[in-house]
């Protein structure tokens, strides 16, 4: 099964973000690349705004896959 919005957010090209509520928000930025998933990147989310460095974290491990 394939999940859908609020569970899952495309933020870039092919970079995407994998969004887990409860007690603790957590955030799992990944990519598909040949029908293979790779996680690039995993935050605690503390605020309404995804933090540029997170983000910058997962496009660089994205470029490191090319």
């Amino acid at each position: 099964p394939y999940l859908k919005p609020p569970y899952i957010k495309k933020v870039k090209n092919k970079l995407y973000e994998l969004r887990i509520s409860g007690k603790v928000a957590v955030r799992i930025f990944y990519t598909i690349k040949n029908g293979e998933y790779y996680l690039l990147h995993a935050f605690k989310k503390k605020s309404q705004k995804t933090p540029a460095k997170e983000l910058k974290t997962a496009l660089d491990r994205m470029g490191e896959l090319v």
